[in-house]
């Protein structure tokens, strides 16, 4: 019989929606989120029979449902373990996690640890609305220190989760960050995409009920130019329309917010992004908004060889001239008799 022959096309955001309602709360940032992905998918040629969405539990976790391709809306925190399956069973699936804080940084948070650290090659997407929205608004990991819940009646006390430095901490080999509404955000997901490994978002989500514009200091459109340093590789760290930088303090190792006059980046010492360097990845994680802008785009991007390819290495070694097992050999066409003692072919 002839192989088949896998013929290229392309497809539309139509071709990735659902006859699915979509159930969220109206102006949730799940919306614009969902959106953003539609678009994106026709962009990097991905088809629906070879990509799948997986996620746990929580607002974000309705996810698969409203995206025409494969999905599994799998129990709390393990959609990672999931996905690795799935991984291993066919490595040329298209796999997308989805998951909230909550989900991939409580009950999950193992889960998500070891799906990083693996370099398994798939996105992972992490709505942080720095809340439980889907039961009913508890304090989530994220939380912010004082944050006023059924659960926090007098306020948070519990320092918040950092989900990238987190994700960094794990050995993540891609980092990035963007918000719900943000024209950026296709593009950041095609970076992640591009990205042949374990591919870590956090995605700021405006949840609309229970912790409403809890990112409007960075994410509101009106003077976002101050408040943003969206990262390009290549490109100075600039922000507030080229006025200001960001510098290495020589002295502390840390990172400052510097003055550009006339342009001149380079006499202000304005750093030039580089995505494959960890140690500045990690200062762009700890940069405290307010003093510093919020840091978005791709923070970290270096490749390794990723679990699965590693695994089926390991598994194709193994096997190198060893006996074919007994499935093996029937696919051949080979018959078997059995006699005493074992099977003769």
């Amino acid at each position: 019989m002839n192989e088949m022959t896998t013929i290229a096309r392309t497809t539309t955001l139509k071709d990735w929606e659902t006859d699915q309602e979509v159930r969220w709360c109206p102006g949730c940032g799940d919306y614009a989120i969902l959106k953003a992905v539609q678009r994106t998918l026709p962009d990097i040629g991905a088809v629906p029979e070879n990509t799948v969405f997986i996620s746990g539990i929580g607002c974000s976790s309705r996810f698969p449902y409203y995206v025409e391709s494969y999905g599994f809306h799998t129990i709390h925190g393990r959609a990672p373990a999931f996905a690795t399956g799935l991984k291993l069973a066919n490595p040329d699936l298209d796999v997308w996690i989805i998951t909230g804080d909550g989900d991939g940084l409580s009950i999950g948070g193992n889960h998500t640890m070891h799906v990083i650290r693996r370099n398994l090659d798939c996105q992972i997407m992490l709505f942080n609305n720095e809340i439980y929205g889907l039961t009913k608004g508890q304090y989530s990991p994220t939380s912010r220190v004082g944050t006023n819940s059924p659960s926090t009646p007098f306020g948070s006390i519990d320092r918040p989760a950092q989900p990238c430095a987190f994700a960094l901490g794990a050995g993540a080999r891609f980092v990035a960050r963007g918000f719900d509404v943000s024209k950026e955000l296709p593009n950041v997901l095609k970076a992640a995409h591009a990205h042949k490994g374990a591919a870590f978002i956090e995605i700021f989500q405006n949840c609309i009920v229970y912790n409403k514009d809890v990112f409007e200091d960075f994410a509101a459109p009106k003077g976002a130019e101050d408040r943003q340093l969206w990262l390009k590789h290549g490109e100075p760290m600039l922000f507030a329309k080229g006025a200001k930088g960001i510098a290495l303090d020589h002295a502390a190792l840390t990172l400052k917010v510097v003055d550009v006059v006339d342009g001149d980046w380079q006499a202000a010492g304005v750093i030039v992004h580089d995505v494959t360097n960890r140690s500045v990845a990690h200062m762009l994680v700890e940069m405290r908004f307010g003093e510093f802008p919020m840091a978005l785009g791709v923070l970290y991007d270096d490749p390794r060889p990723t679990f699965e390819a590693d695994v089926w290495r390991q598994n194709e070694a193994a096997a190198a001239g060893k006996t074919a097992d007994l499935q093996g050999l029937l696919k051949k066409g080979q018959t078997w008799t059995v006699k005493e003692g074992g099977p003769d072919l």
